[in-house]
């Protein structure tokens, strides 16, 4: 598997992120850098081996002329924020994410836009040539970002400050902890804090709350402490999940209660999600706004909505990207605090709630009642996956001419055949996914409908013609 990803560069320390392959990186973005400023600034995460790959990565980089700013160990969105509050456009985040302890890897962001794609195939490819000419190694300017973010997320949040309810915070020994403990205590929140120590061994659980096995501390905190909001982290605070006593809020759920709240000052909302996101959010938003299905991936989603200013985005995974009040890019620290604004403000409405979140949990339980799959993952090689997600297409389409045609195909009715990643298949009761994942040779299934047994005869018809030969 390449460390050459469609979102990052990521691999395992010493085998495939070694000095020279990290110093080569280094030099051949500094070339990408310079078309607009000879300034970067880096950060990294908890990672045991994130300050050596530090060290190489500024070695390529100034070997090509470039001043190195250190942000020092931060959340991801600090990096971010830091080509929009300083005058350094360019940063490079050194962090595995939620991957095991052995991995790390970098995301890189150049004149506030994400690089990814082609633009990192690119460097790919210029690798085998590339010669870093040899020149003294300088110490990096030390630039503190990290007060003027945490400043920031105090002052936008002013309302919260000696907010009495109980909030449990799982950190998952990731970096969130770095800003949101001083957040905290600057607004006084009555928070339960775990695992707010940074780790890169993550001795407690893994950092990734968008498996139910990472959230049993949360939960069980949550009833330890009678405490009924919870919100969890994944390792370099990027994504971010909300759990209560009776409920785990999955993206597109939040999707629905952020639009539903922005519709209320900003007149038809644009809202983006992705193509793994339920039917029902595209519909509840499209009551108060407009929503539009695009690409999974969080760099994918950044360049949309910056291209339809639209207001928020959002995956499932838990990356939320606000463009309304803030600079549109995902930051799990600033969606969290607009998820305690919002049960803030509708506690000042719905006086006498039973819970806090309560209003939240009945907004959730009175959705149209469907019935889905988690992702499913079908092992495959990278040289297949695309080719057969090619195959499929093409069936399906024989199959929506043959039914037009008035055919009997013994497969369920196909309304729109939706190619924007992968190919989701929309029956009359509910749809299908099959798209083959840009970071693991994997394909990745859902399935969504309003019954049971209309759900798996979708799940049966559309992989068994995957299957087929053709």
């Amino acid at each position: 598997m390449s460390i050459f990803r469609e979102y990052d560069i990521r691999g395992i320390f010493k085998v495939d992120l070694t000095k020279e392959v990290v110093v080569k990186i280094g030099y051949l973005l500094g070339n990408c850098i310079k078309q607009y400023d000879n300034k970067v600034a880096i950060g990294y995460d908890a990672r045991t081996h994130s300050p050596t790959l530090f060290t190489w990565l500024c070695e390529g980089l100034q070997a090509n002329g470039l001043d190195v700013f250190e942000l020092g160990m931060i959340p991801t969105p600090v990096a971010y924020y830091c080509t929009f509050a300083t005058e350094i456009k360019s940063s490079i985040m050194i962090t595995g994410s939620h991957n095991p302890p052995q991995y790390n890897g970098f995301k890189i962001t150049i004149n506030q836009a994400p690089f990814y794609g082609e633009q990192i195939q690119e460097i790919s490819k210029a690798m085998p040539h590339v010669h870093v000419p040899t020149s003294p190694v300088r110490q990096a300017t030390k630039l503190d970002v990290l007060q003027s973010y945490i400043a920031y997320m105090t002052q936008e949040f002013a309302v919260l400050k000696n907010w009495k309810e109980k909030i449990v915070f799982d950190c998952g020994n990731g970096v969130a902890g770095i800003a949101l403990t001083q957040i905290i205590a600057n607004l006084n929140l009555h928070a339960i804090p775990l695992f707010f120590e940074p780790d890169g061994t993550f001795p407690n659980h893994h950092p990734d709350p968008s498996e139910d096995k990472n959230l049993i501390d949360i939960q069980n905190a949550l009833k330890e402490h009678n405490a009924f909001i919870g919100i969890a982290f994944d390792g370099d605070a990027d994504r971010v999940a909300l759990i209560s006593q009776n409920h785990n809020f999955k993206g597109d759920e939040l999707a629905i209660l952020f639009a539903r709240d922005i519709a209320k000052t900003i007149p038809n909302p644009i809202v983006i999600g992705e193509v793994k996101c339920s039917q029902v959010m595209y519909d509840c938003i499209n009551e108060v706004g407009q929503s539009v299905m695009y690409k999974t991936g969080h760099s994918n989603l950044k360049v949309k909505l910056k291209a339809l200013q639209a207001q928020l985005a959002c995956e499932m995974s838990g990356h939320i990207f606000f463009n309304d009040r803030y600079f549109g890019y995902d930051d799990a620290i600033y969606a969290a605090l607009r998820i305690l604004e919002l049960i803030y403000k509708e506690n000042k409405i719905h006086e006498n709630l039973s819970t806090p979140i309560a209003s939240l949990e009945a907004s959730i339980a009175n959705l149209p009642k469907t019935y889905s799959t988690d992702e499913e993952k079908i092992q495959t090689t990278e040289a297949l996956k695309f080719q057969v997600i090619t195959k499929l297409q093409a069936k399906l389409q024989a199959k929506l001419q043959a039914q037009k045609a008035g055919i009997n195909t013994d497969f369920p009715e196909i309304v729109e055949i939706i190619s924007i990643d992968g190919v989701r298949v929309v029956f009359h009761d509910g749809w299908g996914l099959v798209r083959a994942s840009n970071t693991t040779p994997t394909l990745v299934t859902r399935f969504e409908a309003y019954t049971q047994e209309k759900l798996l005869s979708y799940k049966h018809a559309l992989l068994d013609l995957m299957q087929q030969e053709p």
